[in-house]
C-alpha cells in the first residue's frame, strides 16, 4: 500500500513537469490517483460503525484501508463489505503498524473509548470523525479541542442534523427576528429505549470466544464479563455510557447552539426519577444512568442578548403542551423535540431539529418567511469531512468541528456531571444524604471546576484503568 503523502513525494521527486498524474495516464474513467484518496480506517467497526464506514464510501475518493473491532461478531458486515480492509482488534497496534497507509479515521466505539481513540489519530496528524457524543467525560472533551488545533487535523462530530437545512432554517427565522430575543429553551427525548435504573448485574459468564472484553473495557475499570452490556445496552453504565442526555442531547440540542450564542453554562440543577429499593424511599443505583432526569442549564447571553434558561427532560417526561399549540397538534416528533420560547413567539421543531415550525402552526401560512441566507450542505454530514479532508486544516469547513463539538459536548456532559452529583454524599458533613441535584451547581468553565460543590468535580475528569491515558 502507497500513502497519499508518499505518492505525492516520490512523483515530486521523478517529474518535473507535473507532480499529480492525470487520471487517463493511470487509468480509466472512474480511476482516483492515489495522491487523490483519502485513505480511512474505521476504529469500531460494528454496531454505529458499520453505516459510518460505509457511508464515507459512498465517496469515490475513499478507500477504507483498516478496520478495528474488539468483537468479531459485530464486525462481520464492515470485514464483508471491505474484505481488502486489513483487520485489528487492538486500535492501538493498528495506529502503529498502519500509520504510514492512514489518512483519517472513524471512531464509533462505545463512548468511553472515544477520547482515547481519537487522540491517538490526533496525536499522529489524522483527520478524524467521532460520534456523538465526542467523549465521555468533560476534560476529555477539553483535550480532544486543544489536540485537534495543535496537531491541525480536520474534525467532525457525528450528529448528522447539525448538516441538515431544517436547523438552517431555523437559525434564518431567528436571524429575522420572527421569534425575537430567546430567553428559554425546552428540550426533551423518549430516551432511554436500553435499561437504565436498574441493579447491576452479577453471575459468572463465559466470554463469546470472538470478544476481547479487556480491550472492550478499555479506559473503565476491569469488572467480569456480563452480556447485560452487550452488544447495546451499555449506554445505560456510567462506566460506558453517557445516558440518555449523552446519546440524545448532541442530536436535539444541537439547534440550540447553532442558532443562539452560547457556549458553556453557568449553572446547573437536575432532579432525578426514584427507585424503590426496599432500603431508602429515595434511592439510585449509582453504576446505572437513572430512569429519566430533568436538568436545568443557566446561559449567559452574548452580543447583548439576555440569558438563556435551558431544561432538558428524558425517560417520557414531557414539558406543558404550549398555549399556542392545538389540542390535537404533535408536540415535537416521536422521539423528542424542541421549543425556542422568544419576546416575540416561539418555533417547535422534532428530533434532529427537522420540521420546523413557528407556534402557532397557523404563522407559516400566514408569515411572510425570511429567504435563504446561509449555505445548505448538499454532500450530507459524512461527506462534507471527506471532502474538507482533502482541503486541510484551515480551509476545510465542517458543521461540527471540534471547535464547534467540543464546548457543546461539555456543555452536555455539564448535565450528566449534575446527575452523578444528585446523591454525592457530603463527607464534610459526614452522615445522610444532602440532594446536591437540588441545589445550582456553579460552573467556573475555563478551569472545568465546580465551585460551589467540591465532591461533584470527581464527574470532571474519570481516572482511567491501568495502561491507559490520554
Amino acid at each position: 500500500m502507497i500513502s497519499r503523502r508518499k505518492f505525492i513525494a516520490q512523483a515530486g521527486t521523478a517529474a518535473t513537469a507535473f507532480t499529480i498524474l492525470p487520471r487517463f495516464v493511470l487509468g480509466g474513467n472512474g480511476y482516483v490517483a492515489p495522491s487523490d484518496t483519502l485513505y480511512i480506517a474505521g476504529i469500531g467497526a460494528g454496531g454505529k460503525g458499520t453505516s459510518d464506514i460505509a457511508e464515507m464510501a459512498k465517496s469515490p475518493k475513499v478507500k477504507i484501508v483498516a478496520l478495528c473491532d474488539v468483537d468479531d461478531r459485530q464486525a462481520v458486515e464492515s470485514r464483508k463489505n471491505f474484505p481488502q480492509a486489513k483487520y485489528y482488534k487492538d486500535f492501538r497496534t493498528m495506529m502503529e503498524k498502519e500509520e504510514k497507509g492512514i489518512d483519517a479515521c472513524t471512531v464509533s466505539t462505545p463512548d468511553h473509548t472515544h477520547a482515547v481513540a481519537a487522540m491517538a489519530a490526533i496525536t499522529r496528524g489524522k483527520h478524524v470523525y467521532v460520534q456523538k457524543p465526542l467523549t465521555h467525560d468533560i476534560h476529555e472533551a477539553r483535550m480532544l479541542t486543544e489536540a485537534a488545533r495543535k496537531y491541525k487535523v480536520v474534525t467532525q462530530m457525528g450528529n448528522q442534523g447539525g448538516s441538515g437545512d431544517d436547523v438552517r432554517t431555523m437559525k434564518e427565522w431567528y436571524n429575522a427576528g420572527l421569534i425575537g430575543d430567546v430567553t428559554k429553551v425546552i428540550c426533551w427525548t423518549n430516551r432511554p429505549v436500553w435499561p437504565q435504573g436498574v441493579p447491576t448485574p452479577t453471575g459468572k459468564h463465559e466470554v463469546p470466544k470472538e470478544l476481547d472484553w479487556n480491550l472492550w473495557l478499555g479506559t473503565a475499570k476491569p469488572i467480569d464479563f456480563n452480556p447485560a452490556y452487550l452488544p447495546f445496552n451499555w449506554r445505560g453504565w456510567w462506566s460506558f455510557g453517557t445516558g440518555a442526555l449523552g446519546d440524545m442531547a448532541c442530536h436535539i440540542m444541537d439547534p440550540v447552539f447553532r442558532i443562539l450564542p452560547i457556549d458553556y453554562p453557568t449553572e446547573v440543577e437536575c432532579s432525578l426519577s426514584t427507585i424503590w429499593n426496599g432500603v431508602f424511599s429515595e434511592s439510585h443505583y449509582d453504576e446505572s444512568c437513572p430512569v429519566s432526569s430533568i436538568v436545568h442549564f443557566k446561559y449567559p447571553g452574548k452580543a447583548g442578548k439576555p440569558d438563556i434558561e435551558l431544561s432538558w427532560m428524558d425517560g417520557g417526561l414531557l414539558p406543558k403542551r404550549p398555549n399556542e399549540l392545538l389540542p390535537d397538534e404533535a408536540m415535537g416528533g416521536w422521539d423528542g423535540g424542541v421549543i425556542f420560547e422568544g419576546t416575540k413567539g416561539k418555533i417547535m421543531a422534532d428530533c434532529y431539529g427537522a420540521n420546523p415550525r413557528l407556534l402557532p402552526t397557523k404563522l407559516m401560512k400566514e408569515v411572510t418567511l425570511p429567504p435563504q441566507t446561509l449555505a445548505r450542505v448538499p454532500e450530507g454530514h459524512y461527506l462534507q469531512w471527506v471532502n474538507a479532508c482533502f482541503k486541510g486544516y484551515g480551509n476545510a469547513v465542517t458543521s461540527s468541528n471540534f471547535d464547534y463539538a467540543g464546548p457543546f459536548t461539555e456543555s452536555v456532559l455539564m448535565g450528566n456531571l449534575a446527575i452523578r452529583s444528585y446523591n454525592v454524599r457530603q463527607s464534610q458533613k459526614g452522615g445522610g444524604y444532602s440532594y446536591p441535584g437540588r441545589k445550582k451547581l456553579l460552573w467556573d468553565a475555563k478551569n472545568m471546576k465546580i465551585t460551589n460543590f467540591d465532591e461533584a468535580n470527581q464527574f470532571v475528569k474519570r481516572d482511567y484503568a491501568k495502561g491507559w491515558s490520554l
